[in-house]
């Protein structure tokens, strides 16, 4: 006789199946990228604090990122209920954080992330693991999306998509999405873009040898996947961000800006 177990369906997934399907239509690119982490990784551990926290990578990706959009705001353009594209100047980045193993991710926008330090980005993830209740996302109208029918949480999330200053208010401008800080190794996570214009996916770090300072010296690589909405934003502008961001993770500026 088989072994088995029945556990309920968390509510709070039915919120990811329908974005799922909410992106399911949309023509979305994805650009594989590797970048030199071996400079962000060493200051990193320079930056531990005295009691031994270290300082969040992910806030390290949300720092660089957002500085990259800041200077090419238009990949994070929406389209309104007229068709204008709604160009954004602030740069509200949402990140999934488990508050538990094995619980749902929750969303956690991060407001201004462009304009603040790494470090006070890291103080705030850090909280919000320690205490999901501290997100305002935990109390927003889209916490409470998995508590009423399909056709209600289809119409809301039409009228939101609609309404880019909605959109922003609720769901950020921007999403990163971390797959690889479970694991010891590298590869890319090729994630859905449900509603947001521009995704990151930050995938699994690898030691391979690579060419720096004219030597082959054994390296650590970070895979990352941008993601891009290509109604909005073409190849062109999408090539320059993603080289821009590039350059932002492996010079580890964010990092060095905090040790000043």
């Amino acid at each position: 006789m088989s072994r088995f177990e029945v556990l309920p369906f968390p509510r709070e997934r039915a919120v990811v199946v329908d974005a799922g399907y909410l992106g399911s239509g949309r023509h979305v690119i994805h650009g594989l990228v590797e970048a030199d982490v071996t400079k962000a990784r060493e200051l990193r551990r320079l930056l531990a604090t005295g009691d031994g926290v270290k300082l969040s990578f992910t806030a390290f990706i949300v720092s660089s990122l957002a500085r990259a959009v800041a200077s090419h705001p238009k990949v994070q353009a929406y389209r309104d209920w007229r068709g204008r594209l709604v160009v954004f100047h602030d740069v509200d980045v949402v990140t999934m954080i488990e508050p538990q193993p094995g619980a749902v991710a929750q969303p956690h926008i991060i407001r201004n992330a462009d304009r603040r330090t790494v470090c006070d980005i890291s103080h705030e993830i850090r909280s919000v693991q320690a205490n999901s209740r501290g997100s305002e996302q935990h109390r927003s109208l889209l916490a409470l999306a998995s508590r009423v029918p399909r056709s209600g949480r289809f119409l809301f999330f039409c009228a939101v998509k609609k309404n880019p200053h909605w959109f922003k208010h609720l769901q950020g401008t921007v999403v990163v999405t971390s797959v690889g800080m479970f694991g010891a190794r590298g590869g890319w996570g090729i994630g859905f873009l449900p509603t947001h214009t521009l995704g990151l996916t930050v995938g699994g770090i690898a030691q391979k040898p690579g060419v720096y300072d004219g030597h082959i010296r054994v390296r650590d690589y970070l895979h990352l996947t941008i993601s891009f909405d290509h109604d909005v934003v073409d190849g062109a502008p999408a090539a320059r961000f993603a080289n821009d961001f590039t350059q932002l993770v492996e010079k580890a500026t964010a990092l060095e800006d905090a040790l000043r």
